[in-house]
């Protein structure tokens, strides 16, 4: 951990402080849909954005900074490879702070990932075994990061490919841990959870009862497809470009029945549809939320 006590009087474990969004269904900014949401705004309730398309400023910062006026906004990050051995990227972070300075955005969120080596960075998002070593240094560098930005900020479960010979801890247990320690948040992606269920053999129910639930800020949908691995055996990929699956919206609605309405997302980032079709995964959503909203009562 840091050297100097992290200053936690901004890091309030509420999901209030974690995250402002409204309890409803947001979508990935997207141009071509930005005429047709600017007609009926009430068509999704907050929009989610990538940081690092927005750092550098000019006219997409200008065009953010418009659009904020209109809808809440998630600032989802996808570069500061939290599980990374180097440095954190004191220029990274400082266009990070600028951006959430300028928008004051409902919620940030990072990867539970790495992403750079030796000043190289890849364009995924790749795992850390889960273990004592990689716990103490992954909640190292989120303290820092949020001493740096002045707030919270929500961690995202990954989709899972591999294990690690080193690894542990099981991954909800690390992710317990880390909201311990640093006081962060959990970004849950219900998708990321099921993929990973099914690659690994772990039951979703189990992993659910060992995170801090009052923890989740938001949760991510998203599709997914199935395969084969080398072996023949079945195997299945995190792709973003797919409808969602019943057995996502299933797992979906039974964390709704334990932690109540949340706000969600749906992630759509390949094979973007027609914006019709994706309001209408908006719209299953939304039906979910209002059916817990009317259990509860």
């Amino acid at each position: 951990m840091t050297g100097m006590p992290l200053d936690t009087s901004f890091l309030n474990p509420s999901p209030t402080n974690w995250s402002r969004l409204p309890i409803g269904v947001g979508i990935g900014l997207k141009r071509e849909y930005l005429s047709a949401l600017r007609a009926n705004s009430g068509s999704i309730n907050f929009l989610e954005i990538h940081a690092e398309n927005f750092m550098d400023g000019g006219p997409r910062l200008e065009l953010l900074k418009d659009i904020s006026k209109i809808w809440p906004i998630s600032i989802h990050g996808v570069a500061l490879s939290l599980g990374g051995k180097d440095p954190l990227n004191q220029d990274h972070l400082e266009g990070l702070k600028f951006l959430i300075d300028t928008i004051e955005p409902a919620c940030f969120s990072e990867h539970l990932a790495w992403s750079s080596h030796k000043g190289v960075y890849f364009n995924d998002l790749l795992p850390i075994p889960y273990n004592k070593r990689s716990l103490y240094h992954l909640a190292d560098r989120i303290d820092r990061v949020q001493q740096f930005l002045g707030r919270p900020m929500l961690i995202e479960n990954p989709a899972s490919y591999v294990r690690f010979m080193s690894d542990t801890l099981f991954e909800a247990d690390f992710m317990a841990e880390l909201v311990h320690l640093t006081s962060c948040g959990l970004l849950l992606d219900v998708n990321n959870l099921y993929v990973s269920a099914q690659n690994h053999g772990w039951q979703t129910k189990d992993w659910l009862s060992r995170i801090p639930l009052e923890a989740i800020g938001e949760i991510h949908l998203a599709g997914h497809e199935p395969t084969e691995d080398d072996n023949g055996n079945p195997f299945f990929l995190d792709t973003h470009g797919m409808e969602i699956g019943d057995p996502v919206w299933s797992l979906y609605d039974d964390l709704l029945s334990k932690i109540g309405p949340c706000p969600t997302l749906i992630e759509r980032d390949n094979n973007v549809p027609p914006l019709e079709t994706l309001l209408q995964e908006v719209a299953q959503a939304r039906h979910l939320i209002t059916s817990v909203k009317e259990r509860s009562l």
